[in-house]
């Protein structure tokens, strides 16, 4: 059976992590139907490079033309639930990007439609798919370290990948809810994933030290910058021939501009975060991100009953020589035990062509472990992040419960 896909969305991850895959590897389970995006070059563009599927410049007019199984969404997050809830009324199924959304209200909408319509929501988490992480989850599940009890998780942005976030429409919390939603929905989903538990309070800090109007020389962008020759955040993405076909000669339709400066006086969104979250079964998770970090990569660690788990990725400076993939084990007593997962091929750490083989690959394959994410398991990892930015508003902690106003029912804790 060939199942078909529209797009809400022509970004560049539509583009590389979905348009191209269903083309190039799945063209006997899977089809484009049509693309919409409210850039018409870069809907265009996406089109081009995916076997000329028809572009839309009308959402709903796409829906009913084209009549898809299924909408891609890879708009702007504050767009996502838009796009989702009128998907599900058309009777579609919808994939969106992380996040699922960027606030509590727009979140108990999407739950709503999806219980009004009957149809599913599925959230790309696709770091659960990396070898390391999976062998994580089965360690924990097994038993190895007993009852986790406390997480400690640490993700560093290097100087590249974080200025990066404050360059592009992310900067903005109006449009990503800040890193708290838009990048920790992936490391709160990780740690719900591996312990089979939910959130149930949060607490957190947050500060803009070192992006924003932290300099006084700055300008608009870096490709129109005075200061272009002794700014060490200056890039040169005009020059590259993809960045400048989908975003450069995309300009004179939305003004969007993918080179601005990261000492912007609009940037208010946080550079340095922590978090703490009280789960239902009793464990405590203590998260932090920075996005100026001299190199990139993560730790993460679980203390049980039972002993302690660590492993770690780096990707950018002299760590991220290591050889990835191994995870130590502690018993009680200290002893030390290696375990070294599967090698990873493909991107986020071999996560991407495994989530791809389950989305497009047209087989039910069985899911002991729980990869595929639906809606509740996106909700809980932005609520983390959304109460995180509510708690740093307000000083005070916030609980789950107060977010979802009974959207879900409250899952008995499995971790207990």
């Amino acid at each position: 059976m060939v199942k078909s896909y529209a797009f809400a969305g022509a970004s560049s991850r539509a583009i590389g992590m979905y348009a191209l895959p269903i083309v190039q590897r799945f063209p006997n389970t899977a089809r484009i139907v049509g693309v919409f995006d409210v850039n018409p070059h870069r809907a265009r563009l996406l089109s081009a490079r995916a076997g000329h599927p028809p572009v839309f410049d009308d959402f709903d007019a796409m829906l009913r033309q084209s009549r898809p199984d299924c909408v891609i969404v890879t708009t702007v997050d504050r767009y996502h639930h838009d796009y989702i809830i009128r998907a599900l009324a058309a009777g579609c199924d919808a994939i969106t990007e992380k996040p699922m959304t960027i606030d509590d209200a727009r979140c108990r909408a999407i739950l709503e439609a999806e219980r009004r319509s009957g149809k599913k929501v599925v959230v790309t988490f696709n770091y659960r798919f990396m070898p390391c992480v999976t062998l994580a989850k089965q360690i924990i599940r097994a038993g190895a370290i007993g009852r986790v009890l406390n997480v400690d998780f640490e993700w560093m942005l290097d100087r590249r990948h974080g200025a990066d976030y404050f360059r592009r429409w992310h900067r903005r919390m109006e449009n990503s809810g800040g890193l708290l939603v838009h990048k920790s929905t992936h490391h709160f989903d990780l740690v719900n994933w591996w312990l089979d538990d939910e959130p149930e309070r949060v607490f957190g800090f947050g500060s803009r030290h070192f992006y924003g109007p932290t300099r006084a020389e700055r300008g608009e962008r870096c490709s129109a910058c005075v200061h272009a020759q002794t700014c060490e955040f200056f890039v040169d993405y005009a020059s590259d021939p993809a960045m400048k076909a989908l975003y450069f000669d995309a300009e004179q339709h939305d003004r969007y501009f993918r080179d601005r400066c990261v000492f912007s006086e609009e940037i208010d969104i946080y550079d340095t975060m922590s978090v703490s979250v009280r789960y239902a079964g009793g464990a405590q998770l203590a998260y932090s991100l920075v996005a100026y970090a001299p190199y990139e990569g993560w730790r993460v660690s679980f203390t049980g009953t039972a002993g302690r788990m660590e492993l770690e990725e780096f990707e950018s400076g002299p760590l991220a020589t290591a050889k990835p993939g191994q995870i130590r084990l502690f018993d009680a007593r200290g002893n030390l035990t290696v375990r070294e997962a599967a090698p990873a091929q493909g991107g986020h750490g071999g996560g991407d062509p495994l989530l791809l083989e389950r989305l497009f690959g047209g087989q039910d394959l069985p899911d002991p472990l729980g990869h595929m994410a639906d809606s509740r398991a996106g909700a809980m990892s932005i609520l983390i992040g959304i109460g995180a930015n509510k708690s740093i508003a307000s000083g005070q902690p916030v609980d789950i419960a107060d977010l979802l106003q009974n959207q879900l029912p409250i899952r008995e804790s499995r971790a207990k």
